[in-house]
Formats: C-alpha cells, sequence, structure tokens
C-alpha cells in the first residue's frame, strides 16, 4: 500500500475545509477515506462511509443551522493527527439558539487523524445538548 506524504499546512488546510463546508451546508464526504472512522458524543462510533453518512443525518435532525467560528481556532499538530479547537453558534431544530459564551453550548474540539489527502479518523468532543435541556440531571442548565 502507498501512502502519500504530506505536509503539515496540508493536513490543516483538509481539517479548516470540513469546517467550513459544514457551515456552509455542502457535502464533507469526499474528504473522508471511506473507511474512516468518525464518532460523536451519544451517537458513538462510526465506521465506514455508510456508518459516517448516518451519523451526519442524524445530527441534521437536531440542528437547524449553525457555524463555527473559524477567526478563533486554536489548532495543534503532531504528525498525522490535527487537533482543532473552537467555538460555534446556531439555532437547534426546537429553536433554541446557542453561542459560546453566551449558552452553555458551543465549545467543541475535534481530532483528526489525516493521511494520503483524506480524513482517516474524526472524533468529536462537545455536549450534544445544545438547547440545554438535560436539567434532570443537570440542574444548574435550568437557572
Amino acid at each position: 500500500m502507498e501512502t502519500t506524504t504530506m505536509t503539515d499546512e496540508q493536513r490543516k488546510t483538509i481539517a479548516i475545509e470540513y469546517l467550513r463546508r459544514l457551515d456552509r451546508g455542502v457535502s464533507v464526504f469526499d474528504l473522508f477515506d471511506d473507511h474512516a472512522e468518525v464518532h460523536f458524543p451519544k451517537w458513538g462510533i462510526a465506521s465506514g462511509r455508510a456508518s459516517f453518512e448516518k451519523l451526519f443525518t442524524d445530527l441534521g435532525s437536531i440542528v437547524s443551522k449553525f457555524k463555527h467560528d473559524l477567526a478563533y481556532l486554536n489548532v495543534i499538530q503532531q504528525g498525522d493527527m490535527v487537533v482543532v479547537e473552537g467555538t460555534s453558534y446556531g439555532t437547534s431544530k426546537g429553536g433554541v439558539d446557542w453561542r459560546a459564551g453566551v449558552s452553555h453550548a458551543g465549545r467543541w474540539c475535534d481530532v483528526f487523524e489525516i493521511r494520503d489527502f483524506k480524513i482517516q479518523r474524526c472524533f468529536i468532543y462537545l455536549d450534544p445538548d445544545y438547547e440545554g435541556a438535560d436539567t434532570e440531571r443537570y440542574p444548574w442548565l435550568g437557572r
């Protein structure tokens, strides 16, 4: 199996392009290897294209719009790994707005493995309770 050498800047460009496409509502699937793994909290790990397409479809059922604050990203790179930390804002399908720094939601961190100009792994870390509705377990959300 032949691999292609990539620079750190090329890996970072792919990770940022992924975020830009999400913000524009454009498909991200061609950025991924067909056998990639994608993790989203409370969804689990999607292995392979059909599974991660299902994951993103499911996410679309809870969020009506969102944007990443691309001007304020922290990026850390080491080898094939690109870690991107940032903030976002948007509206849930239930009509609830969120914004990092204003509501509890909106802070996130994505960990990518990028090789051969494809995302091999993308693990997303955030609180998926965009509406702050989980007040039974976390009563401070209702305050």
